[in-house]
């Protein structure tokens, strides 16, 4: 064949005649709008086959090539923008609604206390993939759903290729295609019909899916939502319910099991098809083996296991603080409290078993608190919470009753902080009539002269009202007040001598914040049993000095306890009310300060109902129970006298009442003149000297001036002192003689 002229272009049978040496001699003159390429330079072109080149090198394949892409986009946009459209069309996702789950209210680790059903009844509870389920679950449940769920958008095509294969050819559906993510999408939006519009809705809202949330929270969504039978949905209700556990620690057979109920919860639940649950499961377990995920020996083990058919109840623990922590916190799925699950599953169980030994309508309050936080730890507020006769519904931890004998270590506080006695000082217990009011012991007997540690730790009642009356009923009302504790008298009735014996009604929530006070030498920390997010210091209440605190410790912790019971390890305080209707036992040591209450919610008397005998075993049971070890009480503070009675100064060798006479020779009692007993001083006319005057009558110099328990500075040789006027309030003066002769004022400052 004879080459072509040069000036000559080449045509179309020139172009596809083979021959390489040609086909490179050849030189367009023209180009061709429509072709692929332009040859000119073709040396610089990388080799092709001869078919290439005339596929390349043909104008007609480069239109045709230029059309098909044209069309293929045309289809791929037309086909997204229908989806597009289609997916605008069904409205936004409801993630909202699919979020909303049960209010749960857990501990302070984190544990379910109690859960509550949503307002149609189901419960769903909130599910973290990483932190509360099994990995072992998670790997079955992925390897059997949707093995590609880490790396595909929404939809699998492997997955939809092979269902609709195994359509076609077996003529019904033998596998589905569905990923996880679209059974997430038909969760969210049930429809009861199986059509292909429904698939494609289903695919359309996967995609939709991945497009907003990532891999982590669709499994969470997931886990959180799917059917479990009944109503239960999600794997944590499941796992309760079915097992009564929560699935971070889940068998082999209980991951099987789990893995196969959503697929068809009704005729699979345990409750009534344990059958058909056991060989679900157990077609999990062969796709598990078979795939390589589980052993043959596992799985054999783990279809031996029964399957139960049962439901267990929802955990409520800590009913009574569940209750009131759903009803101050709105809007929170999830509510944590200070509570401990351990301590108060323990107590809780203490409680009942006690309960029901004292009989068919005692009830039984606890609580006990951190003393360092002023956390709760735990929270009884009855025996059963679902016992009718015992009104279990009835928070008697915040119920106002008679506190017995409870207050008196507060009396003896203030009397060791007002520095007129001390534990080793002598006091009488003898008949003693106020007025009107002529107090007795519980045992209608007296001890005669006993140290004022032993009239406490005995309880002995007139030695308690002889201090309240130096103290002052409204000062100790006012302190107790200042301390966070309510106390509630008699309508139009002020603080007497009779709140020390239990005159007065107060709360046992309120008793044990004051106690975990002493227990931290004075400072009260108010208690707290719904964590916050701001977990930073709270401000501190008064309740004591530090010494005083200190001395009323180490004075209880010598209590003799109960039969059968420790010594020293415990500083408590045992009460019973009038006509023996409250049994109470509040005691600290260096960590926990617990308080009991045992009596008849309806306020009936129960004869023999002693706070020693009923409340007291309880109390020391409880600390045993919350599996912790005694703490030792704090040393003493600075400044702490610790001495026998005759090492003390004279006038703390022994008590002395208010306006009892003191005789050296002919001198006469001492006597406050000014300011008088109850009067009220106006803070501003003081103002002008900058000094509050003190005058005295009678008794021995020198004299000591002392302001709420502190010294002010002796008197001077004209009885008198100025001293400083503290801030508004009730202050008490006292001044004290060289023989130990004392008087006492409080006054207001306003």
């Amino acid at each position: 064949m004879s080459e072509a002229p040069t000036n000559t272009p080449l045509t179309e049978t020139e172009t596809s005649c083979p021959g390489r040496g040609a086909a490179r001699r050849a030189v367009p003159q023209t180009r061709d709008p429509g072709s692929a390429a332009d040859v000119t330079g073709a040396p610089d072109q990388p080799r092709t086959t001869p078919q290439g080149r005339r596929a390349a090198l043909h104008p007609g394949n480069g239109r045709l090539l230029r059309n098909a892409a044209v069309a293929l986009f045309a289809i791929v946009a037309v086909s997204i923008g229908g989806l597009a459209a289609y997916a605008i069309s069904l409205g936004p996702l409801p993630l909202d609604e699919a979020r909303r789950t049960s209010v749960s209210v857990v501990d302070r680790h984190g544990k379910l206390l109690r859960a509550y059903a949503m307002t149609d009844g189901r419960w769903r509870l909130p599910v973290d993939a990483k932190t509360s389920v099994d990995p072992r679950f998670l790997q079955q449940l992925i390897a059997y759903e949707d093995k590609r769920f880490w790396s595909h958008h929404g939809v699998d095509p492997l997955a939809t290729g092979r269902a609709a294969l195994q359509l076609v050819t077996h003529g019904q559906i033998v596998s589905g295609g569905s990923t996880i993510t679209m059974q997430l999408a038909r969760l969210m939006e049930p429809r009861r019909e199986r059509s292909l519009g429904a698939k494609l809705r289903q695919m359309v809202r996967a995609v939709e899916l991945e497009w907003k949330l990532d891999k982590q929270q669709i499994l969470d969504l997931y886990l959180a939502l799917a059917p479990y039978g009944g109503n239960l949905e999600g794997v944590r209700a499941a796992s309760i319910a079915y097992f009564g556990k929560e699935p971070k620690r889940l068998t082999l057979a209980e991951s099987a099991l789990l893995v196969a109920l959503p697929q068809s919860p009704e005729t699979r639940r345990l409750d009534r098809h344990p059958d058909a649950a056991r060989a679900a499961r157990d077609r999990v377990l062969a796709r598990m083996v078979e795939d390589g995920v589980v052993s043959a020996e596992d799985a054999a083990q783990a279809r031996a296991a029964p399957v139960l058919r049962q439901r267990k109840p929802m955990p409520v623990l800590a009913p009574h603080s569940a209750d009131q922590a759903a009803a101050a916190v709105k809007d929170a799925p999830v509510i944590r409290l200070t509570l401990d699950a351990g301590i108060q599953r323990a107590l809780e169980a203490l409680a009942r078993d006690r309960a029901t030994a004292l009989g068919p309508d005692i009830s039984i309050g606890i609580v006990a608190v951190d003393n360092d936080s002023g956390d709760v730890l735990a929270h009884v507020g009855s025996a059963d919470y679902f016992d009718d006769r015992r009104a279990g519904q009835v928070d008697m931890t915040r119920a106002v009753r008679s506190p017995g004998s409870t207050l008196k270590p507060f009396i003896y506080g203030l009397a060791f902080e007002d520095g007129f006695v001390h534990p080793e000082s002598l006091i009488d217990d003898r008949p003693v009539r106020f007025g009107a009011y002529a107090p007795e012991n519980f045992d209608m007997t007296f001890q005669g002269t006993v140290t004022v540690r032993k009239a406490l730790q005995l309880s002995l009642n007139v030695p308690a009202i002889e201090l309240l009356d130096r103290v002052g009923s409204s000062r100790l009302a006012s302190r107790l007040k200042q301390a966070g504790a309510s106390l509630v008298l008699p309508k139009d009735e002020a603080p007497g001598l009779a709140m020390g014996l239990g005159g007065v009604g107060v709360r046992l929530i309120d008793l044990v914040q004051l106690y975990s006070g002493v227990a931290r030498l004075g400072s009260v920390a108010p208690l707290r049993e719904i964590a916050s997010k701001n977990n930073g210091e709270r401000e501190t209440l008064r309740l004591l000095d530090k010494v005083a605190a200190w001395q009323i410790g180490n004075v209880l912790i010598g209590t003799p306890p109960p039969e059968n019971a420790a010594r020293n390890q415990i500083a408590f305080k045992t009460g019973t009310s009038y006509g023996y209707r409250d049994a109470w036992s509040v005691g600290f040591d260096g960590k926990i300060t617990i308080g009991v209450w045992v009596g008849r919610p309806d306020g009936a008397p129960v004869p023999g109902l002693i706070g020693r005998v009923a409340a007291a075993p309880v109390l020391f049971d409880a600390f045993a129970r919350t599996g912790q070890l005694r703490a030792a009480l704090p040393k003493p503070p600075r400044g702490t006298l610790t001495a026998s009675n005759t090492q003390l100064p004279l006038p703390l060798r022994r008590f002395r009442s208010a306006g009892e006479l003191v005789r050296s020779g002919n001198e006469q009692a001492l006597r406050i003149q000014f300011p008088l007993n109850g009067s009220r001083i106006d803070a501003q006319s003081q103002a002008s000297t900058g000094a509050l005057p003190v005058k005295v009558a009678g008794g021995v110099l020198p004299m000591t001036v002392m302001v709420n328990g502190l010294s002010a500075g002796e008197i001077d040789g004209r009885r008198q002192r100025l001293i400083a006027p503290p801030g508004p309030g009730f202050v008490r003066l006292t001044v004290m003689d060289a023989v130990g002769a004392a008087d006492t004022v409080v006054v207001r400052i306003q």
